[in-house]
């Protein structure tokens, strides 16, 4: 489905319509476009204008690079060069890219949700958007382009999984796959600057601070659909990932921050005890 599909698609409303205009931005297919719709998205949309979506096929819209490939086959590079530095700058814009599209489809896919929800996603996109941006001028600063190295597809599978129950959403992508970039970042950090590659290291610096935020979204939400649900957030959690076949997650973990993303002392010993 192209952008001016999933418009018409959305009704004689659309142009107007928070959801409808993150379903459009998530239909784009270059990411010029899908950053200039996410930047076009006021704060006064109206949230009540969007009909229900039998199927929505071609999601999520992207470009034809980079090449999407297994886990194991996206290589390892030394960050003693260059190529090296790039390869994993790309990995991480990759990484923001398939967030723009989650915090897009969790906008437009789960309706009647409060309307701090969908502010709050937006926020996450426009966010997203930023950090994918950063990395991008990076690596062009460096003599790379986005889609010049493959790619692997891991946060988008598990939104597929998710996509008929919002709490297994919040569950199992911003408080399982994106959390983890919190336990990762710091590392990631280090080794930019360790090569001597400050700017690059100054630009995970603030995409930690801003993840932080994210995840700490996810956290609200996930335990305000517990509590409606009466469900017991850690042993919901268990069940979900269970279910829908989450990753084990190993450390270390950033305590520090999965505490200022809203992780509670229970949830932090059920993580670390495997």
């Amino acid at each position: 489905m192209d952008s001016s599909t999933t418009a018409q698609a959305g009704g004689r409303n659309a142009p107007d319509c928070m959801r409808a205009q993150a379903l459009a931005a998530l239909a784009a297919t270059q990411w010029q476009e899908k950053l200039a719709r996410v930047r076009a998205i006021g704060d006064d949309a109206r949230l009540d204008c969007l009909r229900v979506f039998a199927s929505v096929d071609g999601l999520p819209g992207r470009p034809p690079q980079p090449e999407l490939v297994p886990p194991p086959q996206v290589k390892q590079r030394s960050m003693a060069t260059q190529e090296g530095r790039a390869a994993l700058l790309h990995a991480l814009a990759h990484i923001e890219f398939n967030a723009v599209n989650l915090a897009l489809d969790i906008m437009w896919r789960f309706a009647g949700m409060p309307e701090a929800f969908y502010r709050d996603w937006l926020r996450v996109a426009r966010e997203e958007a930023l950090h994918f941006d950063l990395l991008r001028r990076r690596l062009d600063a460096m003599g790379y382009a986005y889609g010049d190295f493959p790619a692997h597809n891991g946060l988008w599978d598990m939104a597929e999984r998710t996509r008929d129950d919002v709490l297994a959403r919040l569950a199992l992508v911003p408080r399982t796959l994106e959390a983890r970039g919190l336990d990762a970042s710091p590392m990631i950090r280090n080794k930019l600057a360790g090569a001597g590659d400050a700017e690059s290291a100054a630009i995970v610096d603030i995409i930690l601070r801003d993840e932080i935020g994210h995840v700490a979204i996810g956290n609200h939400w996930y335990k305000q659909q517990c509590a409606l649900a009466g469900k017991e957030p850690v042993a919901c959690y268990a069940e979900l990932a269970l279910r829908h076949d989450a990753p084990r997650l190993r450390g270390p973990f950033n305590l520090e921050a999965r505490r200022a993303a809203g992780f509670d002392d229970a949830e932090l010993a059920a993580l670390q005890a495997g």
